[in-house]
């Protein structure tokens, strides 16, 4: 696999930013991994951080490229800060970047398909929201989605801070409930859709996020989406999540 840090410029943010990707690469001497690559564009995993990280946190702190490497997965990370991956009321548009303009300039750099049935999103925590998101307000682009620990219920975490300082920069002083940011909106809307991206959620039991976890699976539950769940032992930290992406990875359809 080779191991890529992008530092490029956003047209979208008016700035440079960063993504860190693991591209696909056929070996045939290298000891102790497996490694695949196809003649076609590579399926690719877009993997989005969480509040306290960044683009190369899962890189850091999981085996996310050796996990990857037998199925020829490409792995796409962006960067976007504190954004809940939203286009910011004071600040950045990171939902815009990260849905018109991180997909684009990826493909314009790397060999990767745009093709639906070849793409898929994940994150952990603010990412596994982010990834929920995407996938529940652009059905078109994604096969499937997986949320790990996520924040699927930032309604209940906006209510909770008492609107702290961060969720006023990001939401602004408006209505989240029944919006574009509220996931259980996005998954009602979104069953209308003829669309529908398998998902995958997963939360260990000792999480601060696990009854969030429980009510956004209980509202799946109502509607026509396909979705695993994994509920387990464990809290919010990366011995879980390296464990648990090794699941997703697993659990997503990729061709042979």
């Amino acid at each position: 696999m080779a191991l890529l840090h992008c530092q490029f410029y956003s047209d979208v943010l008016q700035l440079s930013t960063s993504m860190t990707v693991i591209l696909p690469q056929q070996t045939h001497s290298q000891i102790g991994m497996q490694s695949k690559k196809t003649s076609s564009k590579h399926q690719t995993l877009y993997l989005l951080h969480g509040l306290s990280d960044d683009d190369t946190t899962w890189t850091r702190r999981t085996s996310i490229e050796r996990y990857v490497a037998p199925h020829g997965l490409a792995v796409v990370m962006p960067q976007v800060h504190h954004s809940f991956y939203t286009d910011m009321a004071y600040g950045s548009r990171y939902w815009t970047f990260l849905t018109e303009e991180l997909p684009v300039v990826a493909r314009s750099f790397f060999p990767l398909s745009d093709a639906r049935e070849d793409n898929f999103v994940a994150g952990l925590s603010m990412g596994g929201y982010g990834a929920l998101k995407w996938a529940l307000s652009q059905p078109e682009q994604f096969i499937a989605a997986a949320s790990l620990s996520g924040a699927v219920d930032i309604v209940s975490r906006v209510e909770e801070s008492g609107r702290d300082r961060l969720f006023e920069l990001v939401f602004g002083d408006g209505q989240v409930a029944g919006t574009k940011h509220d996931l259980f909106a996005l998954l009602e809307a979104a069953q209308h859709s003829s669309l529908k991206p398998a998902l995958y959620q997963c939360c260990g039991r000792e999480d601060f996020l696990y009854e969030d976890n429980v009510r956004f699976k209980e509202a799946c539950e109502k509607t026509s989406f396909d979705l695993t769940v994994q509920f387990d032992s464990g809290s919010h930290e990366w011995g879980y999540w390296d464990r648990t992406i090794q699941d997703v990875i697993n659990w997503l359809p990729l061709k042979k």
